[in-house]
């Protein structure tokens, strides 16, 4: 894919030169800044919507992430030990610009969510132009399927990731004499929720991200496949630490999802390494 020898300009036929090229990146870039900042604006407009229902959601007792784990632990028998209280929460600001700074930066991360499938595209029809034919199939569908599994592990986050590990930590005790008492503030809940959020979605890009490096010789599905215990164990001390309870069918409600995407990683690895195989 010789990119810099490929793309053509729009007036003629003749090799884009590489000033050429930063200027058509440059408006591909504004015109992804400027969607990201029109869904920031509209976020910060709808400011009850986008605080109470969801940002806040999580504080709810009737929250569908607890009623639906809830439902799950009655259906296999294990009664109420998947139900999880919400204790009441009042957030507390320590200084005069704490809301509204978190209101930009909650704004700003809707924008970025929310207009990262027209982020991709855009880097792809920045990239369209050095593509051979065959290769414009692959590349579409990876845009799609990079941005479908980032709204996954965005939705992961937000609905089992962030709530399991809030409710965790907050009702956390170093002792039983009630001496330390948890007053959360504001700033904190959103930095919890927004990294926890962003990372969830970060990590579900691991096919992604291993696709890119078998294709570049770095990564193996048989180095994937040799190390799988020692990332089983990863997944299920992590799944522990972020679970509310010492109880194994909740570990698992987060540990098999990312179970599962490794082993897809693991396919998608095989997969490159078959095809590039085949074009030898």
């Amino acid at each position: 894919m010789a990119f810099f020898a490929s793309n053509k300009s729009d007036s003629g036929n003749s090799e884009m030169s590489f000033l050429q090229h930063l200027e058509e990146l440059r408006w591909h870039l504004v015109r992804s800044a400027i969607v990201v900042v029109v869904i920031a604006i509209a976020a910060f407009c709808f400011n009850d919507f986008v605080f109470d229902i969801v940002i806040f959601g999580p504080l709810q007792q009737d929250f569908i992430s607890y009623q639906a784990l809830c439902s799950l632990g009655h259906k296999i028998g294990a009664g109420d030990v998947m139900c999880m209280i919400v204790k009441p929460a009042h957030l507390q600001t320590l200084s005069a610009s704490e809301q509204f700074f978190n209101h930009m930066w909650i704004s700003f991360l809707c924008g970025i969510i929310i207009g990262f499938p027209f982020v991709l595209w855009e880097l792809w029809k920045f990239i369209r132009p050095a593509l051979k034919n065959q290769e414009v199939g692959p590349v579409k569908l990876f845009v799609f399927i990079a941005s479908v599994l980032f709204l996954i592990g965005i939705f992961f986050g937000y609905f089992l990731l962030f709530p399991m590990s809030y409710n965790f930590l907050v009702n956390y005790q170093v002792s039983s004499s009630g001496i330390v008492q948890t007053q959360n503030t504001f700033d904190d809940y959103i930095s919890l929720i927004s990294t926890m959020v962003l990372v969830s979605g970060i990590i579900f890009e691991m096919p992604v991200l291993v696709y890119f490096l078998t294709r570049m010789t770095l990564l193996t599905p048989q180095f994937m496949r040799n190390y799988r215990k020692h990332a089983v164990i990863v997944i299920l001390i992590a799944a522990a630490v972020i679970t509310p309870s010492p109880d194994v069918t909740s570990q698992m409600v987060v540990a098999v999802p990312m179970y599962l995407l490794y082993e897809i990683s693991i396919f998608v690895s095989a997969s490159v390494v078959r095809k590039q195989a085949l074009n030898k």
